[in-house]
């Protein structure tokens, strides 16, 4: 239930508190008032709600997702919670399961919890390796035209590096098909295969063609050595690639040697490529320890993100896997990613406006409206019953309110056993 609920029609939240950060100001909090008109934010109205120092942010954007692997958990466990042992059932599930109706009911689940919660803008990746791609490619513009006005929906395709083929193979169609989607972006995973550097310099040729942007699965692993971030920092300046580019996960940055993992982020900054983290999946699998075994796991994985920022590459985080074998839980809920990336990444007590990595940060990497606070933005926002930081993050604020065009929405979320006929074996 809401905490509260708001008068319909145009209205001023008098007395809230928004990061200083969202609104071109310095510091850190700041109280304020924000007024709604004909759905977006206006001048101030005669009627005013006094919010009390209720917290509000623009509609939040995950830009690093897997809706079509979402909720498989209950029918496709993952047996020892590691990285292999998600990435073998996943790829038994999907090749045994993944139809059109299957991912169209999983995917709508997602996006209900999604706008629920208060996220605006998606960008899902999608498990791409023929035949898959012609049967999840079309079910996402399904979504996209479906979701319209509500969330907005990029896609990226997926595939492991040593799968890629020139325009000649497999791949060139799956690029056609992503070149064909509103928001498609080509994406890959690396991981050291001999002839990586030709692959990515033949994947940069397929995007530039198709005036394609990228987003890269880069360094998913506690293995010092792997450090294919390099190689795809290098090949951008090489190649003068005009596209965006996006990395994730870089967890191999953690454990590195650091004169060697600064020299890394030079070379990211200067090749002007953007990250995100995807910070509680990683502890999900980083370090797990086979089952039996007596050990704590002591490396998490958590990119490094204040060095990132502090050489000006712009970072985001995002939800990543939800109810997978790649991540048990989540709700697609950006909150909590928040509330998660803070205490995981010791955001608290560093700079003031870590808040736009959840907001402007991911939408400018992505290329989606900007949320906003200003006068005549969308009136899209999340209200918390909180006026700290403290009170923020110390509840799931499963109280919120979530505003999109100034009206109120039912923030009911899915229930579970709406799967379940999906989930039998």
């Amino acid at each position: 239930m809401d905490f509260t609920h708001l008068p319909h029609g145009d209205v001023t939240l008098a007395n809230v508190t928004v990061p200083a950060c969202l609104i071109g100001q310095t510091g850190d909090l700041v109280r304020t008032d924000i007024s709604i008109s004909g759905g977006r934010i206006g001048e101030p109205q005669a009627i005013a709600v006094d919010m009390q120092g209720a917290m509000v942010f623009p509609a939040f954007v995950d830009m690093h997702t897997h809706l079509d692997k979402g909720h498989i958990w209950p029918r496709s466990p993952n047996p020892d919670g590691s990285f292999m042992g998600a990435l073998t059932t996943v790829r038994a599930d999907s090749a045994a399961r993944w139809t059109a109706s299957d991912l169209r009911a999983r995917m709508g689940f997602s996006l209900r919890c999604a706008y629920a919660h208060g996220t605006g803008a998606i960008r899902t990746h999608l498990d791409s390796a023929a035949p898959q791609d012609d049967i999840t490619w079309p079910v996402f513009r399904e979504m996209q035209a479906e979701w319209a006005g509500r969330i907005a929906l990029q896609a990226a395709c997926l595939i492991g590096c040593d799968k890629w083929t020139d325009d000649s193979g497999p791949f060139g169609h799956t690029a056609d098909l992503v070149a064909a989607t509103q928001g498609g972006v080509l994406g890959m995973v690396t991981y050291p295969v001999p002839d990586l550097r030709d692959r990515i310099r033949g994947f940069f040729t397929q995007a530039e063609a198709r005036g394609l942007n990228a987003d890269f699965h880069v360094d998913e692993t506690m293995d010092a050595g792997v450090e294919t971030l390099r190689d795809i920092a290098e090949l951008k300046i090489e190649t003068g690639f005009s596209g965006r580019v996006v990395v994730g996960h870089c967890c191999s940055l953690s454990v590195q040697d650091e004169g060697r993992a600064m020299d890394t982020l030079d070379l990211v900054a200067r090749a002007g490529i953007d990250v995100v983290s995807l910070p509680m999946c990683n502890l999900y699998l980083q370090d797990r320890t086979p089952q039996g075994a007596i050990r704590t796991p002591r490396r998490r994985g958590i990119t490094l993100v204040h060095e990132m920022r502090a050489r000006g590459i712009r970072v985001s985080f995002a939800s990543d896997n939800t109810r997978d074998p790649f991540y048990a839980y989540g709700d697609m809920d950006m909150l909590e990613v928040m509330r998660e990336a803070t205490r995981i990444g010791h955001l608290d007590h560093s700079r003031d406006d870590w808040t736009t990595s959840f907001v402007t940060d991911p939408a400018a990497t992505c290329g989606f409206e900007a949320p906003s606070l200003a006068i005549g933005a969308p009136a899209d926002l999340v209200i918390v019953k909180a006026r700290s930081w403290t009170e923020l993050f110390a509840r799931p604020q499963s109280d919120r309110i979530v505003l999109r065009a100034g009206r109120q929405i039912d923030r009911t979320l899915p229930d579970y056993s709406e799967l379940d006929e999906l989930m039998r074996t």
